[in-house]
């Protein structure tokens, strides 16, 4: 504890310094902290969490209020805390409960929301209250930053049921907050430097909803209804759109695949918002490999305004596409907050955010609330973390002004049965309404092909019927597989190869080759692993796919016979098992759980065989496993004191394996050089390497760490600049490990090895 010395009190407090003496540009601190709570309290204004949000704003930095902060601030190196100074007068003012809410928020906003009890790699908020050598505030602050008497608790906060999942909803509600605090003080921070550096902003919001709705309208005006599916496709459109009107909520799009969902639920999303004052569409979709064709498809319905409406968050995203580089800079500065009208996301960050602790993560989940959200291909969220999704997705639709679509032709199981709660999803969502017009005949309607089991299959008897038709799409469960079959049939004409192992530039061009020999009747043997089946436009006469999940099955079959140009009959999906290959153990439940739901049934592609199927996945796997982390008994445990932010977050991975990002120097047909080999010179002279990190994205391989390893021990992969970056920019200098045809290749004996454990 610091003794006050009166002849070093500092006159006038500041919470941010400049270079210029004379401190005519230094932000006053009191200044600082009424900006953080107005912008905070204006954030939280959507769930209805102003009041909590503004005291929030208002002790965040109160530490400044300090002889030591003010020394450091000035210029002087010294370290001094200042973080817990707020989080102690929290509880003093506000009690045991909401103070210790508030608590959370003040002392984590720099270093991340801490456990409340036990700590794990930072010290916990028990901890940090009890420090001794936290310097004295200094009693200018009560004159400076008045507090309300009261903590105001949200006004309509709707109180879950079920007693087990309250402190759940306080733990969300303490993040939320935590994201309103985080990012109004970066933005006021970052207002201040602006403003004194003499720069301009670049933020902005993008072009209004309404504005993005006229566009769609004239894009979705000139819809051919020249075959029997567009015209479906167009009645299910209509249909949907009559829908926007209903209340916010909870809602399903159960269409077949090739219904035409994804314009379908941009449509419903933008007019539902409109009609209810939402302030943006989040598309959360599952995989990197069809996230940018979405988006492209997305910007091209927005026409000009598409460029600076849309923003895409995820790890291949390339804004070099993007004409305008104040337009670029502007999306990096928004991908921090999520400040854009159309946001497309993956799962993985989606989620993983909504359990995260740090600010950088934390950050936009404010704007998350108040928006209407598309999850895109449902039934694909992790089994093991399903419980915490459904909670995380049902809190949304309850207490923060979220409207939510399940979008998919297999709807998972994930519904209360408030009649029989043994038969629903426990804790599932309840008042799921149905935006497809009766999608039992929509099924019928749109049941193109023609599902049947073929037993075992080796590679031999594979590669026979890959030989004897021309135009024909492979799934299998595993790179090698996918590899093996390939080089089994690499000489037949058309034969391709598609993995993750190929970079993203690499499959785009795959797949428009693909598809240009579909589309004038040449040959094309694709084999591929199962990143083809979500969202990826191809139309295969003949489809072969290895044993999987109902739903896998049920996109593999979304690949044959999409534009219903041929008879159902002669549009063949052929399910197959094979001894050449084990699948691994999880795949084996859902590939059981299929068998079974085949058994049953004439048409395993019906709503009630989906709905069999996917009920009896999660009876098989019991509700622990469907909460495997425990997730929610630890937050339930954990009480207002310990709520333990850090391990949850650390928990929570929807992804287990790390994988480390490859740069490959992949050359497209006509190129004489790679673009990455340029992109790399470029890092020597560049003093921030993000824009070119962005644009190497689409040039890397994501591999697990045992590869990496491998690849890394044998000198196949060396970093640039790594004094500077680290690992950050590994490159695959033995040019020869990449392979025109299957991507990143394992000729190397070490690399084979650490090659066996990956699928």
């Amino acid at each position: 504890m610091s003794i006050i010395d009166p002849s070093k009190t500092p006159k006038r407090f500041y919470a941010h310094s400049t270079d210029r003496s004379d401190r005519s540009d230094w932000q006053p601190l009191n200044s600082h902290l009424t900006s953080v709570a107005k912008l905070a309290s204006e954030f939280a204004e959507t769930f209805d969490a102003a009041g909590l949000a503004h005291i929030a704003g208002l002790l965040h930095d109160l530490g400044k209020y300090t002889e030591e902060v003010q020394r450091r601030i000035a210029g002087e190196n010294i370290r001094v805390e200042h973080a817990i100074q707020g989080a102690q007068q929290a509880i003093k003012y506000y009690g045991e409960k909401l103070g210790t809410l508030l608590a959370y928020i003040i002392a984590g906003h720099h270093a991340g929301l801490p456990n409340g009890r036990d700590s794990e790699t930072r010290s916990s908020l028990k901890e940090r209250l009890a420090r001794s050598n936290v310097p004295e505030l200094l009693p200018a602050w009560q004159t400076e930053v008045p507090l309300p008497e009261q903590c105001p608790l949200p006004q309509g906060f709707k109180i879950h049921p079920d007693s087990a999942l309250r402190m759940f909803q306080l733990a969300f509600l303490t993040r939320m907050l935590y994201s309103c605090i985080v990012d109004a003080d970066f933005l006021d921070t970052e207002a201040h430097y602006d403003t004194a550096e003499n720069r301009p902003s670049l933020r902005d919001s993008g072009p209004p909803l309404a504005a993005l709705q006229v566009k769609l309208n004239e894009k979705l005006s000139g819809f051919k209804t020249d075959s029997d599916v567009n015209r479906l496709r167009a009645h299910i459109l209509r249909h949907v759109r009559e829908q926007a009107a209903l209340p916010p909520g909870l809602f399903s799009l159960t269409v077949p695949t090739g219904g035409g969902k994804t314009l379908t639920s941009l449509a419903f999303a933008l007019d539902h918002a409109l009609k209810y004052g939402l302030k943006r569409i989040i598309y959360v979709i599952p995989f990197t490999s069809i996230i940018e064709q979405n988006a492209a498809e997305f910007r091209k319905a927005f026409g000009e305004l598409g460029e600076t409406a849309v923003l895409e968050h995820h790890s291949t995203f390339d804004d070099d596409k993007l004409k305008d580089q104040n337009s670029r800079d502007k999306l990096r500065r928004a991908t921090e907050n999520w400040d854009r009208p159309v946001v497309v996301t993956t799962a993985v960050q989606f989620f993983e955010s909504l359990f995260a602790d740090r600010s950088s993560r934390c950050r936009k989940l404010h704007n998350i609330a108040g928006s209407v959200i598309i999850l895109d291909e449902a039934q694909t969220l992790p089994v093991k973390l399903l419980r915490p999704c459904v909670a995380a997705i049902d809190e949304l639709a309850r207490n923060y002004r979220c409207s939510i679509v399940l979008c998919t032709a297999t709807q998972p199981a994930l519904q209360a049965n408030e009649g029989n709660p043994a038969e629903g999803f426990t804790n599932g969502l309840a008042n799921v309404r149905e935006l497809a017009p009766e999608p039992k005949n929509l099924y019928r309607q749109l049941e193109r092909v023609h599902i049947t089991h073929i037993g075992e299959q080796d590679d031999s008897a594979l590669a026979e019927r890959l030989r004897k038709n021309p135009q024909v799409l492979c799934i299998v469960n595993n790179r090698r597989h996918a590899r093996a079959l390939f080089e089994a049939i690499c000489k037949e004409p058309g034969a391709r190869h598609l993995s993750t192992f190929m970079c993203a530039r690499h499959r785009s061009q795959i797949l428009d080759a693909v598809r240009d020999d579909l589309k004038h009747g040449q040959p094309c043997r694709l084999i591929s692993t199962s990143l083809i089946e979500a969202g990826v436009d191809v139309d295969f006469p003949y489809v072969l796919r290895a044993e999987a999940g109902l739903d896998s099955i049920a996109q593999a079959a979304g690949r044959c016979n999409r534009e219903g140009r041929n008879a159902r009959d002669d549009s063949l999906v052929h399910i197959f098992s094979t001894s050449d290959w084990s699948p691994p153990a999880e795949l084996v439940q859902f590939a059981q759980a299929m068998r079974l739901t085949l058994g049953r049934t004439d048409n395993p592609l019906s709503l009630d065989a989906i709905n069999a199927y996917f009920r009896e996945v999660y009876w098989q796997k019991g509700d622990e496993a469907l909460d495997a982390r425990n997730i929610l008994g630890l937050i339930k445990d954990g009480g207002f004191d310990g709520i333990p932010f850090e391990t949850v977050a650390a928990k929570f991975r929807m992804i287990d394996n790390v994988q480390h990002p490859i740069i490959v120097p992949f050359k497209a047909g006509g190129e004489e050089e790679s673009p990455v080999k340029v992109l790399l010179q470029k890092l020597h002279f560049v003093e921030s390497p993000n824009a070119i990190a962005r644009a190497l994205q689409r040039y890397t391989v994501q591999v697990p760490e045992s590869v990496f390893r491998a690849l890394r021990d044998a000198g196949a992969v060396q970093p640039v600049e790594e004094q500077r970056f680290g690992e950050q920019f590994m490159v695959l200098v033995n040019e020869d490990l990449y392979d025109d045809h299957v991507g990143l290749s394992w000729g190397n004996p070490t690399f084979v090895e650490a090659e066996k454990t990956v699928w």
